[in-house]
């Protein structure tokens, strides 16, 4: 039976503030109404986490969405392992994870096994809640260095939710973005109105996006292959110098 906080809601959606998960958001939305929507946001002591926290509430106050749900996993800081986590691991600049991450090797942004922990605090309250769908923004076109981004991860998980929950839930992962390219995603979010503007990538900066880093060069090219303009400058660095 759902928890005593269900407000008939049909979607639970991880969103960490940035673009991929913002239209995720703006897709569930668009299909079950705002109203019938929750959002999930995890901070994991990550090098921009204020500011991906500060993304997240922009967007759930835009869209207003009343159901929210803000959890802290901080043994992703103890264990380490990423650039993300731990300071004394740089965050590379000037590259691109496709020319500095081959089939065999992740880059020092992956997050160990971070996608499996999100999902599972999903699954966990959208089983309380009685939601029957998971939104999450993950694109195959980030699989080639994140091996928790690949279409065939979400089909084990949804596997390992058939099995791990009651008989009568029914939950299923939906990954709307999975397919598509990061110029394609941005092209999604213009055409739903997608607050864009509101959302944050840079891995290593929260006032001023860096515009060196992967995912900073990410989104720029991205805009630029969209024919869009980035409503937030990606120019951080030609601004500080």
């Amino acid at each position: 039976m759902p928890g005593a906080n269900a407000q008939n809601v049909k979607a639970v959606v991880l969103l960490s503030g940035g673009m991929d998960s913002c239209v995720c958001a703006a897709i569930a939305i668009q299909e079950y109404g705002a109203e019938h929507v929750a959002l999930l946001h995890a901070g994991y002591g990550q090098r921009t986490q204020k500011r991906e926290r500060q993304a997240f509430e922009s967007i759930a106050d835009f869209y207003h969405v009343q159901q929210r749900l803000v959890v802290q996993l901080d043994h992703f800081r103890a264990i380490g392992g990423s650039a993300l986590t731990d300071s004394a691991i740089v965050v590379p600049e000037h590259q691109h994870i496709s020319e500095t991450a081959g089939a065999d090797e992740i880059p020092v942004t992956y997050v160990p096994f971070r996608n499996a922990h999100f999902l599972s605090l999903a699954v966990s309250w959208a089983e309380v809640i009685g939601a029957h769908s998971i939104y999450i923004g993950a694109v195959a076109e980030d699989s080639s260095g994140y091996p928790d981004c690949r279409p065939e991860y979400y089909r084990v998980f949804q596997e390992l939710i058939g099995v791990g929950t009651r008989p009568e839930t029914n939950i299923e992962i939906a990954t709307p973005v999975i397919a598509l390219k990061k110029s394609e995603i941005i092209r999604k979010g213009i055409e739903l109105g997608a607050p864009l503007h509101l959302t944050w990538s840079c891995y290593q900066s929260d006032d001023v996006p860096c515009g060196v880093c992967d995912s900073c060069l990410l989104r720029m090219r991205a805009f630029a292959e969209a024919g869009a303009s980035d409503p937030i400058s990606q120019c951080g660095a030609a601004a500080r110098s």
